[in-house]
């Protein structure tokens, strides 16, 4: 056995115990499995090179800068207003509140980041009015957290910097730009929201769910008048990154030249997220929440949601420049290669391996840790290099959010919902299936994918 599948073995091992069995933060569990690989490889002497490396990330600081934001939008509850007026324009069709739970979780994920978070704040208004419109609390339950996870593969989650990230270092001068990665994120999360719309027509047929009452839906005159300027923080966010792909070679490389027109397109990750929380900040209606003050209190109580993605990230590129020192994902690259799988088997493969490493490594540092490998693998047999790397925030960060023991977000959704874990457990195995069969679509190119 190649000893990249022994240190592999071992850092599993450690996160497991350390982790699932005496249940203490994923990110003590990384820095734990990081000192047993320094020991067991004898690398300690290079343990400041490994920190440097991690803190010296760039990437480390657009994904701080968004997770900020995330903490401002959603303590600000302006997106409330958003998810709102969601709900007074779809909850009248038949199975409505479903609908609204894909489409406003889905949205909320991307905007905060938090898989498990967006479950508690959305779930809250959308797995009531799922369970008073006849869906059942387990189906309830598992509708909200597979669209809360979406918000993983949806730009701007800090879990898609890392993965472009992943590709930059594979093809520093393809000069690809941070618009051109995420137009194609978004043709890849189409897919899967339109997976989830039909899965939620499927059973509410199959349920029979009636629409929501006329009594709880909210006046979409009056959502609308006192929530519209909620609306433009997804234009703000966005519109720079489609003007960046739309005109990236005939405006912005003729004006700034090849290397400006690319550092330009890098510092959208910076600046992008600081003026849609600036602009927060402006149209919340209680001004004492975003007074100095009040954001001090506001990130001295979003500290807790911070540090622990931050330093997952952070010991997680640690590891990663430790297992290149080992030429760990080199060994397990020639290993699987020598497999010779064909493209399907190896999509296959893949999938199922980022699957089951899932299941006990938090999505964000598999993509940080594997995913050039992943990358690599992947257009050995044929798979486009940049699809495979925008589905990195997919087949690692989705799949690791809802597939149990560490599906998070199921657990979440239950206790919203007050489901038997049983039940719960069987019909997230659905969600599971068509999320892994969707991934296998995507990565053959069986589907046309907006951008590529």
């Amino acid at each position: 056995m190649p000893s990249a599948f022994i240190y592999l073995g071992i850092m599993l091992i450690v996160i497991g115990i350390w982790f699932m069995l005496l249940k203490r933060p994923v990110y003590e569990a990384v820095l734990i499995s990081f000192v047993v690989l320094l020991t067991v490889t004898g690398t300690w002497g290079n343990v400041w090179e490994y920190i440097d490396s991690g803190l010296s990330t760039s990437l480390i600081y657009s994904m701080t800068a968004f997770v900020a934001m995330s903490i401002i939008l959603t303590k600000t509850k302006v997106i409330d207003s958003c998810v709102a007026i969601i709900l007074s324009l779809l909850g009248r069709v038949t199975g409505g509140a479903g609908y609204v739970s894909v489409v406003a979780s889905s949205f909320m994920g991307a905007l905060s980041g938090s898989g498990p978070g967006n479950v508690m704040a959305t779930g809250t208004l959308t797995i009531p009015a799922m369970i008073r419109s006849g869906f059942p609390r387990e189906l309830a339950a598992n509708i909200e957290s597979n669209a809360s996870y979406m918000g993983n593969m949806i730009p701007p989650s800090s879990n898609i910097v890392a993965a472009m990230g992943a590709y930059i270092a594979l093809y520093p001068n393809e000069n690809m730009t941070t618009g051109q990665f995420w137009v194609v994120l978004w043709g890849i999360s189409l897919w899967f929201i339109l997976q989830r719309i039909v899965m939620v027509w499927a059973f509410c047929k199959y349920y029979k769910v009636k629409p929501m009452s006329k009594e709880e839906l909210p006046s979409l005159k009056e959502v609308f008048k006192n929530g519209w300027q909620g609306l433009l923080i997804p234009v703000i966010i966005l519109l720079p990154f489609v003007f960046d792909y739309l005109f990236k070679d005939n405006f912005f490389t003729a004006r700034l030249g090849k290397d400006g027109a690319k550092y330009f397109s890098s510092s959208l990750l910076l600046f992008i997220a600081g003026i849609a929380a600036f602009y927060t900040c402006l149209i919340t209606k209680d001004k004492s929440v975003v007074s100095p003050q009040g954001i001090a209190k506001m990130f001295a109580s979003g500290i807790k949601t911070i540090s622990p993605a931050i330093g997952v990230c952070i010991i997680g590129y640690m590891i990663g420049t430790l297992f290149k020192d080992m030429n760990v994902a080199e060994e397990m690259e020639a290993f699987i290669v020598s497999i010779r799988f064909g493209k399907l088997g190896m999509v296959l493969f893949i999938c199922v391996f980022t699957c089951v490493l899932g299941m006990v490594i938090p999505g964000s540092s598999l993509v940080v840790i594997f995913g050039p490998m992943f990358i690599s693998i992947l257009a050995t047999v044929g798979v486009s290099p940049l699809l495979a790397a925008a589905m990195l925030p997919c087949i690692c960060g989705v799949m690791c959010g809802i597939t149990p023991p560490l599906g998070l977000g199921m657990y979440a959704g239950m206790s919203l919902a007050e489901s038997d874990f049983d039940k719960t457990f069987k019909n997230n195995l659905w969600w599971v299936a068509a999320q892994f069969i969707m991934q296998v679509l995507c990565l053959m190119g069986w589907l046309p994918i907006l951008g590529l």
